[in-house]
């Protein structure tokens, strides 16, 4: 029975990837900040579920030593946890902009470098790192987080050549729209109310997520993207990037198509307008 360690699975992407994984028969360590508030995780037979924050070492190697202690072998590490920090530049914080790389880039490094001396020894091992289409595209008003992915993209992309030379993986999971609380618990607003040049975008920009989030257009539910990534980590395949969602898909063919320049121009007149 192989095992999967899971980061950010309290909620969306990586709770439904938990309970999918669990039902395919894999072991599971789902990993999250406060595992006392889990209900459901842990009533399933081949789960178990771990205390771990991305942005603490001392809690990831404690996680890491725990549940190899508990399985014996992992065999896929899933990079999920992360979180958005919306808004213009300029308004957000150090201490923003700082957490934002904490979460999204650093930690997945560091879950990386923890399990990295197990698979070395074992020869074998994937790392799952779920970027984003808002790895490939951009949207306004979240330079942060792209950056974040885009860090996470270039990151996957070069660690790929090196550890396969070892028998290791290394795979990039791109969703889209995604229904889940990302837009709620998981996202950050940056805000300034002294400045307010930006207010007249970030309203517009604030009515066109709000339109597409009640539209329910091109978005895929976290079930959907869990079939995807257990998809990604069983088809044996030396693929390096998977997109997963239909506006995903749509989104970068179209900024293939038309190229940066006329894809900005449009993106500005669908969220700017």
């Amino acid at each position: 029975m192989k095992t999967i360690v899971i980061t950010g699975s309290s909620t969306g992407i990586g709770k439904a990837t938990a309970k999918l994984f669990a039902e395919k028969g894999w072991q599971v360590a789902a990993t999250m900040r406060t595992p006392a508030n889990e209900t459901e995780l842990t009533t399933l037979d081949n789960v178990k579920v771990y205390p771990l924050d991305v942005t603490d070492i001392a809690s990831i190697t404690s996680a890491r030593d725990q549940i190899l202690a508990d399985f014996g072998t992992v065999d896929v590490v899933l990079n999920n946890a992360g979180y958005g920090l919306m808004g213009a530049f300029e308004l957000a914080d150090t201490a923003q902009i700082k957490r934002q790389f904490d979460v999204n880039l650093f930690g997945l490094m560091d879950v990386t470098r923890a399990f990295l001396p197990h698979f070395r020894a074992n020869k074998a091992g994937m790392f799952l790192n779920v970027s984003s289409i808002g790895g490939r595209i951009t949207f306004p008003l979240i330079s942060l987080y792209h950056s974040t992915k885009w860090a996470v993209e270039g990151f996957s992309e070069s660690l790929a050549y090196e550890l396969g030379e070892l028998g290791i993986q290394v795979k990039i999971i791109e969703p889209g729209g995604v229904a889940t609380d990302f837009g709620g618990r998981s996202m950050d607003m940056a805000n300034n109310e002294a400045t307010t040049d930006y207010n007249e975008s970030i309203g517009k920009f604030m009515a066109a997520m709000t339109e597409r989030a009640s539209s329910g257009l091109g978005q895929s539910t976290a079930a959907q993207i869990a079939e995807g990534i257990y998809a990604a980590t069983t088809d044996g395949k030396p693929q390096l990037r998977y997109l997963l969602g239909d506006d995903a898909v749509q989104m970068y063919a179209m900024r293939k198509e038309y190229g940066d320049d006329a894809f900005m121009v449009g993106m500005k007149q669908r969220m700017l307008s």
